[in-house]
């Protein structure tokens, strides 16, 4: 079994930015990724399956919950050792990050923020140590950046509401415990509700051959004529509004992740370079490889930057949607160019899998386009700075 050497690259001494705490965090998660999921990653992907025995680690090192207060279950960290965590996760895997950002930030968060204390009670402890899994439904067969166009309905049948409709591209979904299912109701208003395993008429169909996120476990979610009891109905919090604010802090989360990946291309494609002899010489001594390693760590850089500073203003209560959205359309961006460069960097020996360049590349691919597209994002900023929608 191949050995983890990772080296993370900090190029501008951010390390002194950071809390001790924060560096406690990151060490502990990059310990859980070097011990636990680089071992197996490339099986799982090959084999297209999830690795479920990592759910109790990840709830051991803080992954679900990060920020969710330690009363309710959490971890009661701030957002940057939230992002950190990402960071780390996603340097494993994209599909391992996922499954921890969508828990965090688009199932106990939302509980934790629209919920009862009834809600709250019941469920965050559980997903927080990850006896529970959730998942987050908000996307359509028909309707994806335009949530609010969403066909999935609930009829109030006087002691409980009748739902109907589906989703899917649903990460979590074939093994979730509870769904988070954002629905219209007779007025057409978008509410939150819980939805449970075993509910009769709820199905969760697994999505196959997928090139991309192949460890990580898709679905749909269908709903025929579920009965939802009304406790169950997220109270505090009603509008499109409710489901785009969790997704900001998943966003956030993106943002960070993807510096993880393009970290672990980046110093596979550095070690590779500096091993690999061509004409007489390590191919590092090459000027167009020179290039591609000098533009890698400028990019990670920036990015690196780009991502601590959104962090004290999400501390501070002062990221907005539109920088949020900038943060993550140029760090999955980023991670995914250098994800192809380190492949050029590698040769033949990059679309193998011994190494991790061309997982993280097909990864890549889902995360441009997951949780707002590359160019909703794009236009969300230009609505920010002009002040006139494009969509």
């Amino acid at each position: 079994m191949k050995e983890d050497l990772f080296q993370a690259p900090d190029y501008y001494n951010l390390d002194e930015l950071l809390t001790e705490e924060h560096k406690v965090v990151r060490q502990a998660t990059r310990a859980f990724v070097k011990k636990e999921i680089s071992p197996i990653i490339e099986e799982a992907a090959q084999k297209a399956e999830f690795p479920k025995q990592l759910l109790k680690g990840l709830g051991e090192i803080g992954a679900f919950g990060s920020f969710i207060p330690e009363d309710f279950g959490g971890a009661g960290m701030d957002q940057i050792s939230y992002g950190l965590i990402m960071q780390e996760l996603e340097r494993g895997d994209s599909g391992i990050r996922s499954t921890a950002s969508v828990q965090t930030s688009l199932v106990m968060d939302p509980i934790f923020k629209f919920g009862t204390g009834e809600q709250r009670e019941k469920f965050l402890p559980k997903l927080a140590t990850g006896e529970m899994i959730g998942c987050f439904g908000l996307t359509e067969p028909d309707h994806g950046s335009n949530p609010a166009g969403m066909r999935t309905n609930f009829q109030d049948k006087g002691d409980h509401y009748l739902l109907n409709g589906s989703k899917m591209w649903i990460s979590n979904a074939p093994f979730a415990d509870i769904a988070i299912v954002w629905a219209k109701d007779e007025n057409e208003r978008i509410h939150g509700l819980i939805v449970e395993r075993g509910m009769e008429g709820f199905s969760t169909p697994e999505t196959h051959n997928k090139w991309s996120l192949r460890a990580s476990a898709t679905g749909e979610l269908v709903f025929d004529n579920v009965k939802i009891p009304k406790k169950n109905l997220l109270p505090n919090k009603s509008g499109l509004g409710a489901p785009l604010g969790c997704l900001d802090s998943a966003r956030f989360g993106i943002a960070w992740g993807a510096i993880g990946a393009a970290m672990d291309c980046y110093d596979t494609a550095l070690k590779y370079a500096k091993e690999r002899v061509q004409f007489n010489k390590p191919i590092a001594a090459k000027q167009l490889q020179q290039k591609k390693l000098t533009e890698m760590i400028t990019e990670i850089t920036k990015a690196q930057l780009l991502s601590w500073r959104l962090g004290t203003l999400k501390n501070e209560g002062k990221a907005t949607s539109a920088q949020i959205s900038m943060a993550k359309r140029n760090n999955v961006e980023m991670a995914l160019k250098i994800a192809r460069e380190a492949r050029q960097v590698l040769g033949a020996n990059g679309i193998s899998g011994n190494y991790s360049v061309m997982r993280h590349m097909m990864n890549l691919e889902s995360v441009i386009t997951y949780e707002g597209t590359h160019d909703i994002h794009l236009l969300i900023t230009g609505m920010d700075i002009t002040g006139h929608a494009a969509f």
